[in-house]
């Protein structure tokens, strides 16, 4: 009963201080305050509607974000933080993202074997395996993988941000896969995908766009990937972008 109180409470300030597309967007991330007695006591229940109506009505293919980066690259880091995951929480009803961690690492066989080597040395060499088990692993991949390259220690940070975001997920398992035939093959996988790249990448992070890359396009992804995105995205503009509040609300069935 306290916690049905507190969030009523937070919600009558939300809708006292937010616009309404402030609303809305906080309704679309956070479903808690659209619990169908907390948003009919607090008067939001409509605002509530037009969120889960704009989420059913996705009119387009969602702009593909490719990410091909090294886990320990201070660059790519800074990107998957400070941009790709930000945009994507805010726009992953128009978005997928697709990350290939290997970046400029070389791959060469021994016996039945792959080996690499990384730009950055061993550490990311692990990292990279580390974080490519956990896209084959997780549906909580993502979360993951941001939780570690936000931190301080990439690799010290592993089993923390399992437990925040996976905790189904032990580190026995994810070793298993990082250090075993599993991982070695996913990896090897990650090596074919940056070596088929055109044009071929020449730094990182590469960005692509709906499988394409340009100068131009890797400029407006590292510049604001936010208004990249929305201005690409070829379906009706969700709140977040700018688009109508309202326009799901135009269709009438008329009196015959």
């Amino acid at each position: 009963m306290k916690m049905k109180m507190k969030t009523t409470v937070l919600l009558v300030i939300f809708t006292a201080v937010l616009s309404d597309s402030e609303l809305l967007l906080l309704f679309d991330k956070a479903p808690l305050f659209c619990n169908g007695v907390l948003s009919f006591q607090c008067g939001v229940l409509k605002r509530c509607l037009q969120s889960n109506m704009s989420k059913s009505h996705v009119t387009a293919e969602p702009v593909q974000v490719g990410l091909y980066y090294e886990s320990l690259c201070p660059g790519c880091r800074a990107f998957l933080v400070e941009m790709l995951f930000p945009t994507w929480n805010l726009l992953n009803d128009i978005m997928s993202v697709n990350l290939v961690p290997y970046g400029n690492a070389q791959e060469k066989t021994e016996g039945t074997k792959y080996v690499f080597e990384c730009q950055h040395g061993e550490d990311e060499c692990l990292g990279n395996m580390i974080e490519t088990c956990l896209l084959n692993m997780t549906e909580m991949a993502f979360q993951i993988i941001y939780c570690m390259e936000s931190s301080t220690d990439v690799l010290g940070s592993v089993e923390s941000c399992l437990k925040v975001y996976d905790p189904q997920l032990s580190m026995d398992k994810l070793n298993s896969c990082s250090k075993g035939d599993l991982g070695n093959q996913l990896m090897h996988q990650n090596a074919l995908q940056t070596a088929s790249l055109k044009p071929p990448h020449q730094y990182v992070p590469w960005v692509t766009i709906n499988g394409e890359h340009s100068d131009d396009l890797q400029q407006k992804a590292t510049t604001s990937l936010f208004s990249l995105v929305c201005s690409m995205y070829k379906g009706s503009k969700p709140v977040a972008c700018g688009g109508s509040q309202t326009q799901h609300f135009k269709s009438y069935c008329h009196n015959e």
